[in-house]
C-alpha cells in the first residue's frame, strides 16, 4: 500500500477502559488497520486524515456512568454519520443514551465476571447489524454446566461482563439481540449498522470475543483483511522516504527486536544514507554487545558504529535511586551520545539530521496516555518517549510508533531477520539499570547480569522460551541471613519474574514447572556468591507492571 492510496481503518474511541488498547489490537490482528483516538475526538477531525478510508466506529467501554458529571459522550455526527457503529460496555449504553434510549442507573446491582448470554434474535443474512452472531458455534465444554435451555436450539455464550448501569429503554429502531439471567438487554442492534455489547469481545475470557469482532468487521463494516505485514512494510518504507529525502540518518541498536526492525525499515528505504549506531551503556545483558556486531555486520550487512559510553551512563546514575529519574537520565544521554556521534560522522559522511529508533505504539500509550483518553494516567515513562530532552538537535523517525509488537515480529520475519532476533525477549532501553532496585555501580550489575543470563539459560534449556513473553532477573535491594557451608551468609535477594502475554498490555505471571524453578534458584545461590535467597514473581499485569521499575 502506497501512502498515496486510502486505506481501510476502524476508529475506537477511548472511554477510559482498561481495555480499550486491546480492542485495537484484536481489530489488528484481523488484519484490519485500526486507531485509538480520544472519546472527545469529532468526526471532522477524523476525516482530516484523508490517507483513511473509515469503515466503522468502536465505542470502548469505561469507569464512568453515563450519569456522572463530566461523562464523556461521543460526537453525534459519528452516530449519525451513516457508518457502522459497535458500542461496547460504556460504548453501548453511551449508543443508546445519546439516541433516545434510556439506562438504567446501578443500585447496588452490577454484573462483574463471567456470565452467559443467549443469543434471542438469530442471525438475519439481509440485515448487516444483526449479523454480528452470525456463524459463531461454542463446543461442548463451553456450555455442558448450564441447565438445558427452553428454547430449541439456543446460542449460549461465555462472556466477560463489567458493568453497573444497564440499558432498560431501547432507542427508536433497536432489537435485543441476547440477554443474560440477570440482565434482558445484553446485546441490541437496529438495521442502519449499529449494535451494542454489555459485555467485553476484545478480552479472553469471551472465548468467542474474536469471532463477533470479525462479524462486525467483515460482515457490518465490509472491511477487507489487507493490513498485513507487506502492506506495513510498503507503506513504512514509503513515508521514510519521504520524510528524510536525501538527508542521512543514524538509527540507535538496542539488542531488541524492535530497534532492529526499525534499522531494516529505514535501511530499505535510505539505503547508505543510515548507519547504525549501538550505545554500550554499561547496562547490557552477557554478550549483547557481541551479538549486535556480529548480527548487523556480518549478517544483514548494515554499517554500524560502536560507541562505548559505560563510564559516562554510570557516572550520570552515580547514587540515583528513583525508577523515573534513571529513566529520564538514560533517555537524555542517549541523545547526547546520538547527538555527539553523528557530529563526529559527519566529518567524512556529511550532515546528519534524523535519529531512527524503534519506538513501539504500547511504549507511546503508557507514557503518553493523555494523547487517548483524558481519564488515562501516565503508567510510566519510556526512555524513548517521555523521557526524552526537550531540546533536540536530531528529527526523530520512528517507523514502528503505530505498532504492536506481534506486528513487528511479523515485520522482522518478511525482512529476514534471524529467528533468534525476532523472538528474542524484549529489553527495556535503561537495560538492567531499572532491573536494580536502587543505586546502580558496577558490583550490582555484575551481579545482576549473571543471575539473568542464568535465568534465560535454564528457560531455553527447558523449551519454554518461546511461550513465555518476557522472563528476566531482578535484583532487590534486600539482603537476608542465609546458611552455606555450616556458616552463616548476609547476602542478597534475587526475584525472577516470568510472564506470558500477547501484546505487554496486560499479562500474566507464568506457571512455570517447580522443577525449573527449583534448578533457576539452586544455580543463582549456587554460581553467585553474592546471593543466597531466590524468590519468583506471581503478580499479573495489572496491577503489576511487568519491569518492576
Amino acid at each position: 500500500m502506497h501512502s498515496s492510496e486510502r486505506r481501510q481503518a476502524i476508529i475506537v474511541l477511548d472511554f477510559g477502559s482498561q481495555y480499550s488498547r486491546l480492542i485495537t489490537r484484536r481489530v489488528r490482528e484481523c488484519h484490519v488497520y485500526s486507531e485509538l483516538v480520544s472519546a472527545n475526538t469529532t468526526l471532522a477531525q477524523l476525516q482530516e486524515n484523508t490517507h483513511l478510508d473509515i469503515k466503522g466506529f468502536i465505542l470502548s467501554g469505561g469507569p464512568s456512568s453515563v450519569y456522572d458529571q463530566n461523562a464523556p459522550v461521543c460526537d453525534p455526527a459519528i452516530l449519525h454519520s451513516g457508518l457502522p457503529v459497535l458500542g461496547i460496555c460504556y460504548g453501548m449504553q453511551l449508543l443508546a443514551l445519546q439516541l433516545g434510549g434510556h439506562v438504567a442507573p446501578a443500585h447496588g446491582l452490577r454484573e462483574y465476571g463471567p456470565a452467559t448470554i443467549e443469543v434471542t434474535a438469530p442471525p438475519q443474512p439481509g440485515n448487516r447489524s444483526f449479523r454480528i452472531f452470525e456463524g459463531i458455534s461454542v463446543s461442548p465444554a463451553q456450555t455442558e454446566h448450564l441447565e438445558p435451555a427452553f428454547t430449541s436450539p439456543p446460542l449460549r455464550l461465555p462472556v466477560w461482563m463489567s458493568h453497573g448501569d444497564s440499558v432498560d429503554q431501547l432507542p427508536a429502531g433497536f432489537s435485543v439481540l441476547a440477554c443474560t439471567e440477570s440482565n434482558p438487554v445484553a446485546a441490541i442492534a437496529n438495521d442502519e449498522g449499529m449494535v451494542g455489547l454489555q459485555f467485553h469481545p476484545e478480552v479472553t475470557h469471551t472465548p468467542q470475543g474474536k469471532d463477533i469482532i470479525r462479524n462486525f468487521l467483515f460482515r457490518i463494516c465490509n472491511c477487507e483483511p489487507g493490513w498485513t505485514a507487506g502492506s506495513m512494510i510498503e507503506e513504512s518504507v514509503e513515508q521514510i522516504r519521504e520524510r528524510v529525502g536525501q538527508e542521512r540518518a543514524i538509527c540507535g541498536l538496542s539488542g531488541g527486536v524492535d530497534s532492529a526492525v526499525a534499522a531494516l525499515l529505514v535501511h530499505r528505504a535510505i539505503g547508505e544514507q543510515l548507519t547504525c549506531v549501538f550505545v554500550d551503556t554499561g547496562l547490557l545483558r552477557a554478550g549483547e554487545r557481541e551479538q549486535v556486531v556480529d548480527t548487523f555486520s556480518s549478517h544483514l550487512h548494515i554499517p554500524l558504529v560502536v560507541v562505548d559510553a559505560r563510564v559516562r551512563f554510570l557516572t550520570r546514575l552515580a547514587d540515583i535511586i528513583d525508577p523515573e529519574q534513571k529513566r529520564k537520565i538514560i533517555g537524555e544521554e542517549f541523545i547526547r551520545v546520538f547527538e555527539e556521534e553523528a557530529l563526529r560522522l559527519e566529518e567524512n559522511m556529511g550532515a546528519i539530521r534524523f535519529l531512527a529508533q524503534g519506538t513501539l505504539y504500547p511504549d507511546v500509550i503508557e507514557s503518553t496516555s493523555h494523547d487517548t483518553a483524558s481519564t488515562a494516567v501516565r503508567i510510566k515513562t519510556h526512555h524513548n518517549v517521555g523521557g526524552l530532552p526537550e531540546q533536540m538537535t536530531l528529527k526523530l523517525v520512528e517507523p514502528l510508533r503505530t505498532l504492536f509488537k506481534d506486528e513487528v515480529r511479523e515485520i522482522g520475519v518478511a525482512l529476514g531477520l534471524p529467528e533468534e532476533w525476532v523472538w528474542r525477549h524484549p529489553f527495556p532501553g535503561p537495560g538492567l539499570a531499572i532491573r536494580i532496585i536502587g543505586a546502580v555501580d558496577e558490583q550490582r550489575l555484575a551481579i545482576l547480569r549473571a543471575a539473568d543470563k542464568i535465568v534465560i539459560d535454564e528457560i531455553q534449556r527447558a523449551n519454554v522460551y518461546r511461550e513465555l513473553g518476557q522472563a528476566f532477573a531482578v535484583l532487590t535491594p534486600l539482603q537476608s541471613v542465609g546458611v552455606m557451608g555450616d556458616e552463616r551468609t548476609y547476602a542478597n535477594v534475587v526475584a525472577v519474574r516470568a510472564v506470558t502475554t500477547g501484546d505487554f498490555m496486560t499479562a500474566d505471571w507464568a506457571r512455570l514447572s517447580p522443577e525449573l524453578l527449583a534448578r533457576i534458584s539452586h544455580r543463582l545461590v549456587n554460581e553467585i556468591r553474592e546471593v543466597n535467597r531466590v524468590v519468583y514473581d506471581i503478580t499479573s499485569k495489572p496491577p503489576a507492571t511487568i519491569e518492576w521499575e
